[in-house]
């Protein structure tokens, strides 16, 4: 008997000011013009620089074909006047009933609490059931680490992972927080 992995849609999160919403293809005009951004790319393990031809085209296709192992959803601005496309976050899912964090936020909506108010509403809603999340931040990006302490995520250590933008491995805090 052939079995297929069954794709998963992300649940919509609203927040105060913005939805968390699952990716469509219009979204990759906004994704290419603010991951093209070098500071979003160096804050980012995946995100190359310069961004390739057809690379966010391929992101929004692999977000909305997910075979259930990372959940992606967007940023939408639109119901509060913002831009439709301010930032994504994700889920990976681990083993153990686990998942990791990751998120960026396009540089216009830097220090407006944005990416704050994006994981606190996805830890919240806990959407895929998780006992456990991670997360990390660049040693070098505090703001970043700033929203992950503030979404009550806890230290765990040092580390390091490879940023494909900087082309090298960048020493990292990782994180971790506890649910229900």
């Amino acid at each position: 008997m052939l079995q297929e992995k069954i794709a998963t849609i992300p649940v919509t999160i609203e927040t105060e000011r913005f939805t968390l919403r699952p990716v469509r293809k219009s979204d990759a005009g906004l994704f290419a013009l603010y991951a093209g951004d070098k500071r979003v790319a160096e804050a980012t393990q995946g995100i190359p620089h310069p961004l390739p031809p057809g690379t966010a085209e391929a992101f929004c296709a692999r977000a909305m074909a997910s075979a259930g192992e990372e959940d992606i959803w967007v940023m939408d601005g639109t119901r509060s006047a913002l831009p439709e496309v301010l930032g994504v976050i994700s889920l990976k899912k681990m083993d153990r009933n686990q998942s990791e964090v990751a998120f960026w936020v396009a540089p216009a909506f830097w220090n407006h609490g944005i990416a704050s108010q994006a994981v606190l509403a996805l830890v919240a809603a806990n959407p895929q059931g998780n006992s456990t999340m991670f997360a990390e931040a660049f040693q070098d990006n505090p703001g970043s680490a700033r929203v992950l302490t503030n979404a009550g995520f806890q230290y765990l250590g040092d580390a390091e992972s490879f940023s494909v933008a900087r082309g090298a491995n960048v020493p990292t805090w990782t994180y971790i927080r506890k649910l229900g």
